[in-house]
């Protein structure tokens, strides 16, 4: 999957080590600072077993790193510790928010709300919770979201959980939220999903979406997905 829509290139990228996948951001980003007119991206991938952390701190998300199965790294981007896997849909948004209004607290409501609507799709009833980040259903958090932005650029993304194993944030405290129950689309609905025909979803709202972050009236829920 590859595609331009609405002035946002989407690309699929399928299972990617982290490390790379920071490389690719931040090179897209430093292209993007030096040419303006370059459109807004959107990576969609998957990566191999890793944790993160935001540059805080505060590290007692983590619980000691020593114990972690998989490998650690902090990154510039806001937030505590969370776990990113084979199963869970990554979303890197690189979105120039000078052309945005300049306003972090809007671009963070809107992925929010990318994802409160790809779930509706589903018949999966997600809503946001006041004062947390992220995507819940009811007091269960199905989607993580943590963004870092240089020079109004925005990198990093979400975590949406969509299948497979989830033990792995039993190592932390996911988000630094105690008691947190994580869920995915698989575990609420009982059906099977591919990471793929998720993202194929996400590209459909991203590319109806994109232009909420360029104007200046609130975001409409709007009917825009049917399944094939």
């Amino acid at each position: 999957m590859s595609a331009a829509v609405a002035d946002l290139d989407v690309h699929w990228l399928g299972r990617m080590d982290f490390a790379d996948a920071l490389a690719l951001q931040e090179e897209i980003v430093a292209k993007k600072r030096e040419d303006r007119s370059r459109p807004d991206e959107l990576l969609l991938l998957e990566h191999e077993p890793v944790y993160t952390i935001g540059r805080t701190p505060d590290q007692s998300s983590l619980l000691g790193a020593a114990h972690l199965p998989y490998p650690l790294f902090a990154i510039n981007r806001g937030g505590q510790a969370t776990y990113h896997g084979p199963g869970q849909l990554m979303g890197y948004p690189i979105i120039d928010l000078r052309e945005c209004g300049q306003d972090l607290h809007k671009y963070l409501r809107w992925l929010e709300q990318l994802l409160i609507e790809l779930l509706s799709a589903y018949n999966i009833a997600a809503s946001q919770r006041e004062s947390l980040t992220g995507v819940w259903i009811e007091q269960r958090k199905i989607a993580s979201i943590g963004v870092g932005v240089r020079h109004w650029i925005t990198m990093h993304g979400f975590a949406l959980n969509v299948c497979g194993d989830l033990s792995p944030f039993d190592h932390i405290v996911p988000c630094g939220i105690k008691n947190v129950t994580i869920t995915s689309m698989e575990n609420e609905t009982g059906r099977t999903f591919s990471v793929l025909d998720v993202a194929t979803v996400v590209e459909k709202v991203a590319s109806q979406r994109i232009h909420d972050l360029r104007c200046t009236q609130e975001m409409e829920p709007v009917n825009l997905l049917t399944r094939e």
